[in-house]
């Protein structure tokens, strides 16, 4: 849920556009009147229902009627908070991007030794855990699913961020690209995302923690260019 403590140009941008009936920022809806704390659950519980079932029919082939059953609510609530489904799956976005882009802050110094491999891995495991609640909102953005601007925009920013921040390291770790630089990190973003795709959809079924350290290796070694052995 977007934090209601600090306005982001993300959620302003929603805020000023009057995308959707409740600021995510303040929790109040178009009109001013402030949200009771009933009624910041009640919208909390359709975004789970709605992440729920994009995730289990895909964003196209859900519908209103399938979100309102999954919050065990009524159509008259839904539309109470929401226009439609893709405003709610706006709000999505702006929470999935403020995560994203809060989480690219994270990564530091990647260097080609254990410390490099456990800032890495850390990393990985987190965006992982974004996935794994946000993939719905993700798989919208990397295949286009909403022709929506504003949703675009978020994403395009929020992936940007990461973007930007897996290169800037692989820079700084001495990385010699031998093809483009957005050619690898593109590479890079494509394996964190099918990975994360498939553990949260389930057709990776490994140990957790075994598979991030398998991803961790493969990235330090391919993108960053450590050994094959770490003492």
């Amino acid at each position: 849920m977007v934090n209601p403590s600090r306005k982001s140009d993300l959620t302003q941008s929603i805020a000023k556009a009057e995308v959707i009936k409740v600021d995510p920022a303040s929790g109040a809806p178009s009109s001013g009147r402030a949200l009771r704390a009933q009624g910041r659950r009640t919208m909390q519980r359709l975004l789970d229902a709605g992440l729920k079932v994009f995730a289990k029919r895909g964003y196209h082939a859900a519908r209103v009627d399938d979100i309102v059953k999954a919050a065990k609510t009524s159509h008259g609530t839904f539309y109470l908070y929401f226009t439609n489904k893709e405003d709610l799956l706006r709000v999505l976005a702006v929470d999935c991007a403020e995560e994203l882009i809060a989480l690219s802050s994270t990564l530091g110094a990647v260097s080609r030794d254990q410390k490099g491999w456990d800032e890495l891995r850390s990393f990985l495991g987190n965006f992982t855990k974004t996935y794994q609640r946000y993939g719905p909102v993700i798989r919208a953005w990397m295949e286009n699913q909403v022709q929506d601007s504003e949703i675009d925009r978020l994403g395009v920013k929020a992936f940007t961020a990461v973007g930007d921040v897996l290169g800037r390291r692989m820079q700084e770790a001495g990385v010699d690209y031998t093809v483009s630089e957005t050619v690898t990190v593109a590479a890079f973003m494509a394996m964190l995302e099918r990975v994360s795709y498939g553990v949260a959809s389930g057709r990776i079924i490994e140990d957790e923690d075994l598979l991030i350290d398998t991803m961790t290796s493969i990235a330090h070694r391919g993108f960053f260019g450590a050994s094959a052995i770490l003492d």
